[in-house]
């Protein structure tokens, strides 16, 4: 199963061990209850966490109370942990319009794949892409000068990145 980053614990809210949940969904989300969310307990290992109940705080923050965690102080073991969503559920709940619902797809240049986008990260006059190249991090600008076309049904981004850009990724 495949997971997206959506965001983070934020804040703990009241005293029942109610959390503010910082995503980048785009919209206004309430989750559904009884549904789960992950927590990354170690690289790579994600524990579900099941929605007791949600509510919509503004576009950015819902709050969120999970099955378990019944305390401010149980709480605040979990702040600033990172949430993550099932791909299904992710592509179900983030906006269509958001740079996040870019997850998932792959960026080609000269039709030649460089990667899956990992993580979004939006910046004031870019996006950027997590990728892996020769298994290290690379971090791709997705600048209107840079995008050529996207693709939402095949989930492709073609790209003409500037030349070099992609060297210092690539072990040689």
């Amino acid at each position: 199963m495949e997971y997206f980053k959506i965001g983070k614990l934020a804040a703990s809210h009241g005293f029942e061990g109610e959390m503010i949940l910082k995503h980048s969904l785009g919209k206004k989300c309430t989750f559904e209850k009884g549904a789960p969310v992950f927590l990354e307990d170690k690289k790579n290992s994600f524990i579900p966490w099941f929605i007791v109940r949600s509510k919509a705080k503004n576009e950015e923050e819902s709050f969120i109370l999970l099955e378990g965690i019944d305390s401010k102080e149980k709480a605040a073991k979990y702040l600033k942990k990172e949430v993550w969503l099932s791909e299904d559920d992710f592509h179900r709940l983030a906006s269509p319009q958001t740079a996040i619902s870019l997850l998932g797809f792959q960026i080609v240049q000269k039709e030649k794949i460089i990667g899956k986008i990992e993580e979004v990260i939006e910046q004031p006059h870019q996006v950027l892409c997590k990728i892996t190249i020769d298994k290290k991090e690379a971090w791709i600008p997705l600048h209107e000068a840079f995008l050529k076309k996207v693709d939402k049904k095949k989930k492709i981004i073609y790209v003409e990145l500037p030349e070099g850009l992609l060297d210092i990724y690539k072990n040689t």
